[in-house]
């Protein structure tokens, strides 16, 4: 996810590996109109925030995997039915189950190939802007160790104004074609790895978009059958990175605001995305209303509170060419394959 903000200014850490190249430019002797605005300086990158944030997260998803992604149950949130309360407590009780079937394997595996998904995707953005010369932040990831995911994806700064109509459509799309480059492998082994005939009591169940909902049919998944969630006992690793990778990439290509997807149909309407933007949101608030629940309202509130119209880019009239035409169409589909409805049904 990108934010056309642009990065805050930290004296104490590096600044953009291009800062130099304008210090070298060529003095000019003539002395400058009286109407002649100066450049924005570059403003330097933080360093220690992203680190600090990214070990944060890679502990955080470690945590959700090694809890098997129900880290709540520390809080006593799901007991053994004979739980005696004379005798414990929801809190005991909820360490001892967690202690029964915690998997520092699963804990791994899930951080490295989730963490690999994010970092692809960030980095998308980031080396795009690099080869554009728009100044962006390095990524800051998101950690959040009480949800079933342990984050919540990450974003970069970019100073977004600088940035022409085809210079914005390749750092928008780049992200999110990188993160399902790594996300398509890890759910090729995690499909493989499931067995939806062994059952087990599970606090809530994964929804399934439709692109991986055709893939688990296409590769006949054991006991899976369309349309079906996947129990939470029924994960495993592989398969809960890449379904977390499909969400995140799902969510970031509606083309709503500042979202990737946003950017992406901003290049290809202009203008005429906004009516593109309040369909997909007529259409949620149509569905969350029908009763396909309130998950994603925080979401729908914060991009009503930013506002679902784009800005202009630097240069609205750039040409962008055959081939980003036939992308951006096929990108709109991403939406549709890969993010699902109801995400975590309980």
């Amino acid at each position: 996810m990108t934010d056309r903000s642009p990065p805050e200014q930290n004296p104490f850490e590096t600044t953009d590996s291009y800062e130099s190249a304008t210090a070298a430019a060529p003095v000019v002797t003539a002395s400058p109109s009286p109407t002649s605005t100066p450049s924005r300086p570059v403003r330097p990158r933080r360093v220690v925030l992203p680190i600090l944030l990214f070990v944060a997260t890679c502990l955080s998803t470690f945590f959700v995997g090694w809890t098997r992604w129900q880290p709540t149950m520390l809080l006593g949130g799901m007991v053994d039915a004979d739980f005696d309360p004379l005798l414990s407590d929801p809190l005991v009780e909820g360490i001892r189950m967690v202690l029964r079937s915690v998997s520092v394997s699963d804990g791994l595996i899930y951080m490295a190939c989730l963490l690999a998904i994010l970092f692809a995707h960030e980095m998308g953005h980031f080396l795009m802007t690099v080869r554009y010369r728009i100044h962006a932040s390095y990524p800051y990831f998101i950690p959040i160790p009480i949800s079933p995911i342990g984050t919540m994806g990450a974003v970069i700064g970019m100073d977004g104004l600088k940035a022409n109509r085809k210079q914005l459509f390749d750092i928008g799309l780049a992200g999110p074609l990188a993160g399902l480059l790594v996300a398509m492998p890890v759910l090729y082994v995690g499909i493989h790895q499931l067995d939806l005939t062994k059952t087990a009591p599970s606090p809530y169940s994964l929804d399934i978009p439709l692109g991986l909902a055709w893939a688990m049919a296409w590769f006949q998944v054991p006991g899976y059958s369309l349309g079906d969630p996947v129990a939470q006992a029924q994960l495993n690793p592989y398969f809960m990175a890449g379904w977390v990778g499909l969400l995140v990439t799902g969510l970031n290509m509606l083309p709503i605001s500042q979202l990737d997807g946003g950017h992406v149909s901003y290049t290809l309407f202009g203008k005429w995305s906004t009516y593109l933007a309040w369909g997909v949101i007529i259409a949620a608030v149509t569905a969350m209303a029908l009763g396909a629940g309130w998950t994603w309202i925080l979401m729908l509130i914060l991009v009503l509170l930013i506002g679902p119209a784009h800005p202009p880019t630097a240069d609205d009239t750039v040409a962008i060419g055959p081939l980003r035409w036939t992308m951006g169409f096929l990108s709109l589909s991403i939406p549709i394959l890969c993010f699902p409805p109801q995400a975590i049904i309980t």
